[in-house]
């Protein structure tokens, strides 16, 4: 399973979601859209942070921790 976080660098949410998902012991690659700008338009990405999950965005914005548990028991 590929876990990103796309976040811009000033996103006051990414530090909690990334807490909650190692929390989870789930993996994931930081990308900032500053660093790669084509991950906009590659996921259709307007706001901050998105959760990418094997190359199809999960959750736009900052999902709840039942949230997270919910997408990653189904996987």
């Amino acid at each position: 399973m590929n876990v990103k976080i796309i976040a811009t660098k000033s996103c006051s949410h990414r530090p909690n979601l990334e807490r909650e998902l190692k929390e989870l012991g789930i993996a994931y690659e930081l990308v900032f859209v500053e660093d790669q700008p084509d991950v906009t338009a590659r996921y259709g990405i307007r706001h901050s942070p998105n959760l990418v999950v094997d190359e199809k965005v999960v959750f736009r914005g900052h999902p709840s921790t039942g949230e997270l548990k919910q997408i990653f028991s189904a996987r």
